[in-house]
């Protein structure tokens, strides 16, 4: 049947937006799933951020990625990384064009909301045994409460000796929980505001109960627990002093829905943009310009200290790269910077119809159409964040569009609602091109986050053409 004038007119002109499910191939879904089950996998093993960089490591070193400290020269086709203290990481595929010419930069990072033990975290109160926490990021308080909750990170003896600690998530492994008031006894808890119905200095994590058979102790429950710990790690209280332990949801990763179409699962933000990130500088072929995966630290708090992107160590490795490629002269790092351009690979809202209030339905992500790009970040006013330019958007579109890889525009909800920010600001500040573009997700800050594999995957295939032609 002959299309008329006016649906010929509509289908020329219009921006007309459909799921991705509906424009894909049986081998493209079996691509897509195949795709989503390995970044299960790996977002299973990749809970904290010292996890995410010890998995990729390992990762990059079977694909003939060597420590940039290990090697004196680079040259084109080297593939270099360099781990910033175990906490945040850089990688580098060595292209055909110098490095003063630019570099393609996807900037994702791997801190992700959890709580964190505070120094002194061990009491006891009523034959209880607790650790004391201290919530790191933004989170609702009262998600983190009656859940299953797993401990990560490291204890640092005063001698040197570090020991790893991941309790919670083997099948033998006990877990642990924070209490919430029962119904019955909350008459005035509910009365409260949503925000403050848990107060951040109730998040005491409950585990043990047990007194240890010492009649003389005073605090017998805790006494029991640091007897278990010191035969397990050989740690004493004072241990504690110098150790990073994150509590983190003990349940894992999963497809969701009848159709598997999407995985719930904590830690996409950010994690989901930083995983498609790093397999695509795996897998990206024919490199130009140097391409440069950045998998930073501590953006859930404001990008500051050592290993997050407002330290001058990812400047230091960038010049490092100069050394060896003997390139380097006096001001040349602004000049790289000045000809370069970054995907700032974070999340982006997906638009709930359950919550669609705070949407503007117009200018928002949708869920299964693919990469979301975000022009500006901030909130309100664009206060506080970054703002891409036209030409280069339209690079971008020009780029996805020849590959056929479908992408949306979107804002950070109502204008006067919110907003939030990225590490897109740093390096534009830098004389970087940046834009934030990601995947967007329900439940943005929970301990269950909610991504499409359609969008996963629509990232990865995004952050390889952006690396190959950008």
């Amino acid at each position: 049947m002959e299309k008329s004038e006016g649906k010929v007119l509509e289908e020329k002109l219009l921006n007309n937006k459909k799921s991705g499910w509906e424009r894909i191939t049986d081998k493209e879904k079996e691509n897509i799933f195949k795709f989503s089950d390995e970044y299960i996998w790996f977002l299973n093993r990749s809970k904290t951020e010292r996890e995410f960089v010890k998995t990729a490591v390992d990762i990059l070193e079977k694909n003939g990625f060597r420590d940039v400290n290990s090697v004196d020269n680079i040259k084109t086709g080297d593939k270099v990384y360099f781990s910033n203290r175990g906490k945040s990481l850089y990688i580098a595929v060595i292209g055909a064009k110098k490095l003063e010419e630019g570099l393609n930069l996807v900037g994702a990072h791997i801190d992700s909301p959890r709580l964190d033990l505070k120094p002194n975290a061990l009491y006891e109160d009523t034959e209880f045994a607790y650790f004391n926490t201290h919530y790191y990021g933004g989170i609702k308080k009262y998600q983190w409460t009656a859940i299953p909750l797993s401990i990560h990170g490291v204890i640092v003896k005063s001698n040197g000796e570090k020991i790893d600690v991941n309790i919670g998530e083997d099948e033998e492994d006990p877990i642990f929980t924070i209490t919430d008031l029962l119904p019955h006894l909350a008459k005035d808890q509910l009365q409260k505001k949503l925000n403050d119905g848990i107060e951040g200095e109730d998040l005491n994590l409950l585990i043990g109960n047990m007194p240890i058979n010492y009649p003389e102790v005073k605090e017998k429950v805790k006494l029991n627990v640091l007897k278990i710990l010191n035969e397990k790690y050989g740690i004493t209280e004072a241990d504690f002093l110098s150790s990073e332990l994150e509590l983190v949801p003990a349940f894992n990763a999963k497809s969701l829905g009848f159709d598997r179409s999407m995985i719930a699962g904590y830690g996409h933000d950010d994690k989901v943009c930083a995983y498609t990130a790093l397999r695509a500088i795996l897998e990206a072929q024919n490199i130009e310009k140097t391409s440069v995966c950045i998998l930073s630290d501590k953006e859930e708090v404001g990008s500051m200290g050592n290993t997050g992107m407002e330290s001058q160590t990812f400047d230091y490795f960038i010049s490092e790269l100069l050394n060896k490629s003997g390139e380097n002269r006096p001001n040349l790092l602004n000049k790289v910077f000045c000809n370069s351009s970054m995907l700032s690979a974070d999340v982006g809202v997906s638009y709930d119809p359950i919550y669609g209030a705070v949407s503007d339905r117009t200018n928002c992500a949708y869920s299964s159409y693919g990469i979301s790009f975000d022009k500006y970040t901030g909130s309100r006013g664009k206060a506080g964040g970054s703002d891409a330019n036209a030409e280069f958007i339209a690079k971008l579109r020009g780029i996805l569009e020849k590959h056929g890889i479908q992408y949306q525009i979107a804002e950070l909800g109502k204008v006067d609602v919110g907003g939030g920010g990225t590490i897109a600001y740093i390096l534009a500040n830098k004389g970087v091109e940046v834009i934030d573009c990601g995947v967007p997700v329900l439940s943005m800050h929970s301990p269950y986050e909610v991504a499409s594999k359609y969008d996963i995957y629509s990232a990865y295939k995004t952050y390889k053409i952006f690396y190959e032609e950008a």
